[in-house]
């Protein structure tokens, strides 16, 4: 079924009405405090404000795909946050890219040679949603089902020191 493009850009002004995952604002804030918050967003500048409101954390780089004129799973995406990055300062061996989709993040973020944290939302359910098939499992190296299981997890390592 075909769409207009007034229900298109309808859509795409709704996603600043999208909630945030109800564990997020909580582990990204006690991430904060150990970590620097980098953003690598599929959407516009407007949506990401509206997006970040709710999570109720100052992210330390904003990366969207209008600052860089494509949508993930592009190289220029990473090519753009990591000459970003790096003028920063921060290696890419630093970064950790942490992500649910395995088509827009993980392939591309294995190709840049980042470690990669997967947040497998849909971990009791098949398929991959929203996302395309990656079209081969992208390596992982860590897993969690929630961005709260990867807080809880930050916290237990802690505890072991």
């Amino acid at each position: 079924m075909p769409f207009t493009h007034e229900e298109c850009l309808a859509y795409g002004k709704s996603v600043r009405n999208w909630p945030a995952f109800e564990d997020s604002a909580d582990a990204l804030q006690y991430l904060k405090k150990y970590y620097k918050l980098v953003i690598l967003s599929n959407i516009d500048n407007d949506g990401f404000t509206a997006s970040q409101a709710k999570l109720h954390v100052e992210f330390d780089a904003i990366i969207t795909a209008e600052d860089v004129g494509s949508y993930k799973p592009s190289p220029r995406n990473f090519e753009y946050m990591l000459d970003k990055l790096g003028a920063r300062g921060i290696r890419e061996e630093k970064i950790l890219h942490t992500a649910e989709s395995l088509f827009h993040d993980h392939k591309p973020a294995n190709a840049f040679g980042l470690a990669s944290c997967w947040i497998y939302r849909r971990h009791s359910q098949t398929g991959f949603g929203a996302t395309m098939n990656p079209g081969g499992q992208p390596t992982v190296n860590f897993r969690f089902n929630s961005m709260a299981e990867l807080a809880k997890a930050r916290q237990e390592a802690l505890l072991q020191k």
